[in-house]
């Protein structure tokens, strides 16, 4: 037991490294907002390596960490819903189906900004919002691929020294 939270408190820091990471230098890109989302490699790794549940214990205090840390309430309330909705989608793929772990990212990164776009018309209280969409869908996917090709490579990694 004292090994697996020392390991999880190891990957809380790594994701928080991340998360500073690309607070401090965001994607220069024609999408605003859009980010990589490197600390979600971490937690791909936990989802895949350690378990299911681990893995919503480190997303969820990584998302009230960062927001804390790094941004502010609001900047938690979307990143706790594309969270939730990211690692609730990949957590039903990974169990029911033999998709690869990057299909199950690109499931994630479009589920993440799904997430943040319901809050966005909620706060906003406007519906306009869902006009971005099609352009976050399409950033879900290219930011699913590279996370889940980083987070198999890294899984096939640890695998070999387990």
């Amino acid at each position: 037991m004292t090994k697996k939270i020392s390991l999880l408190a190891m990957l809380l820091s790594l994701s928080l490294v991340f998360s500073y990471f690309e607070a401090k230098f965001p994607m220069i890109t024609w999408v605003p907002g859009a980010k990589l989302g490197l600390a979600n490699i971490v937690v791909m790794v936990a989802l895949y390596e350690i378990g299911t549940k681990e893995a919503w214990c480190l997303s969820v205090l990584r998302v009230i960490l960062t927001g804390f840390l790094f941004s502010n309430f609001f900047a938690v309330l979307f990143s706790l819903a594309g969270a939730f909705l990211s690692l609730g989608a990949m957590t039903v793929l990974k169990r029911y189906t033999e998709l690869s772990m990057r299909n199950v990212s690109i499931a994630g990164g479009i589920a993440h900004n799904l997430g943040q776009i319901m809050v966005a018309s909620i706060v906003l209280e406007n519906q306009n919002v869902w006009y971005y969409f099609p352009v976050l869908f399409f950033t879900g996917i290219l930011a699913g691929t590279i996370i889940g090709i980083l987070g198999s490579s890294i899984c096939k990694q640890v695998r070999k020294f387990s």
